[in-house]
């Protein structure tokens, strides 16, 4: 643990309004039932018009980070954005979001937005950290935005799209303190995921090639992790000696983090002394590491054997990707408030709430970048699961036909194009599908710079009144029934119910 217990001192988030459920979209695409929900352990979409951009949504993150918790912008030194969801080819989103400065008179604010794939959020992360750690930190504490709005053509890829921000609050003595000198990266080239057309927001998709580079960096980042925490700590680390109690991971889709998890015990296998514990796993020890890949009876043997582990010490944490899909950027750091709310749970029932415990997180962005690091849980963070109230503001959500996302995207892909008038678009702008007191595109003038508006507070006290009724209903539920799919599922219709009570 750093000495100045550098970490995350404050969380919150901007979730879009819509989102469409998987099955409805097996059922829009003739799809086999279960091809989506079952076959990639997706449940729903989060989604936007084009009346939302990267930078209206990341307006909105840093604006709720900083009302909910009641921080001044002059408290911000360095403020760091994550995202691939790019709309200028050199302005940055974060020098968007120093309008938010402006009343302050803070423009002495250092950081800008980075960019790799999914992994621009941790390297702002460790940018932060970092600065905090070096002789130029001047005592302010650093934000971290990490987020974007994930998009596919129509086609096997789009039911893994999503959308959604995170906003961290960096500093010291924080509840939840990075171990700085436990990371391990692993970075290659390779085309697994681009995005070559500059007027299109959907990617190249080399779907096997992304899901073999994931693969592969999970296990050079884990093995260098295990590695590092034996020379450092002193001991050696597995999956199952509870040298780490939680594992979170960059979530494209919750089915590519389950097998994740079982390569951990894989490697775990590869590198034990006692091999008695692994007996199913004797036939698979020769076999090459790109065999292994491609290996269906060596998945399933993994699987088996992580069955319980994975639903208690990893399945919790992949609920908000779930519900929203892949944020990209944001999608590690989803799984974080996800452990944050997992935690409050905990205390409310009478535990620790996870104290002193240790999580061990996976960020992969294509291209390939991607690092494992850990943090300790050292104090409470019942405050950070209250103020950022995931379960509600996830089930309070608007939820949209199969149709109404689709005539989105389409929206979207037009009004991207190099010969569209994209104020045709946002003419027809319906502020309901932004959240109240959120930021939202008004107009592009005719020399293509971005006009801002936000969505008024009227409906705010209702709407979270109505968000706090349905977070009761999720702690009396959630706690009894984390730990399996049917009881996710449960937990949905409750809400659903408890909805339209309200």
């Amino acid at each position: 643990m750093n000495d100045k217990r550098i970490g995350v001192v404050a969380s919150e988030a901007y979730i879009p309004q819509r989102f469409v459920s998987h099955e409805s979209l097996e059922i829009y695409d003739g799809v086999k039932p279960g091809k989506y929900s079952i076959g990639l352990g997706c449940e729903r979409m989060a989604f936007a018009g084009p009346e939302e951009d990267i930078n209206s949504m990341c307006l909105s993150a840093l604006a709720n980070l900083m009302e909910t918790y009641g921080l001044s912008y002059s408290d911000i030194g360095r403020l760091e954005v994550g995202t691939e969801t790019l709309v200028d080819k050199s302005k940055s989103t974060k020098t968007t979001l120093m309008q938010l400065f402006k009343e302050s008179g803070n423009m002495n604010v250092l950081g800008v937005t980075n960019i790799n794939a999914c992994y621009g959020g941790t390297a702002a992360v460790f940018n932060t950290i970092d600065w905090m750690e070096s002789s130029a930190w001047d005592g302010r504490y650093g934000v971290v935005i990490a987020g974007d709005i994930a998009v596919y053509e129509p086609g096997p890829a789009r039911p893994t799209g999503g959308a959604g921000v995170v906003a961290l609050l960096i500093g010291p003595k924080a509840p939840l303190v990075f171990e700085n000198k436990l990371r391990h990266s692993h970075f290659e080239d390779a085309y697994d995921f681009y995005k070559p057309e500059l007027n299109c927001e959907y990617p190249y998709v080399d779907g096997h090639l992304s899901n073999e580079c994931y693969l592969r960096a999970v296990d050079f980042c884990y093995r260098g992790y295990k590695e590092k925490f034996k020379a450092v700590i002193g001991q050696d680390l597995d999956i199952s000696n509870g040298s780490s109690k939680h594992f979170l991971f960059h979530q494209p889709y919750a089915k590519l983090v389950q097998k994740s998890f079982a390569r951990y015990l894989y490697n775990d296998y590869l590198t034990s002394s006692d091999s008695s514990k692994f007996d199913t796993l004797n036939e698979f020890r020769d076999i090459s590491a790109e065999e292994s890949y491609l290996n269906r009876d060596l998945e399933k043997a993994c699987l088996k054997l992580v069955g319980d582990r994975y639903q208690e010490c990893v399945f919790p944490y992949t609920f908000a990707g779930r519900q929203l899909g892949n944020s990209y950027t944001g999608s590690l750091w989803f799984a974080l408030l996800s452990l944050i709310a997992e935690s409050a749970n905990n205390e409310n029932l009478g535990g620790d709430g996870f104290l002193g415990d240790r999580a061990l997180l996976f960020s992969y962005g294509s291209g390939l970048a991607a690092t494992m690091f850990s943090c300790i849980v050292d104090g409470s963070l019942k405050e950070q699961a209250e103020k950022c109230n995931l379960y509600s503001r996830l089930e309070s959500r608007e939820e949209s036909s199969a149709e109404s996302f689709s005539e989105a995207l389409e929206q979207r892909r037009l009004s991207h194009l190099p010969e569209s008038e994209e104020n045709e678009f946002l003419s027809k702008v319906k502020e309901s599908h932004v959240p109240p007191g959120s930021f939202f595109l008004r107009c592009v003038d005719d020399r293509k710079r971005r006009v801002y508006e936000r969505t008024s507070f009227a409906a705010q006290e209702d709407f979270s009144i109505h968000q706090s009724s349905l977070a009761g209903a999720a702690r009396g539920y959630h706690s009894k029934i984390r730990n399996s799919n049917r009881g996710m599922s449960t937990l949905s219709t409750v809400l659903r119910r408890a909805k339209t009570i309200l």
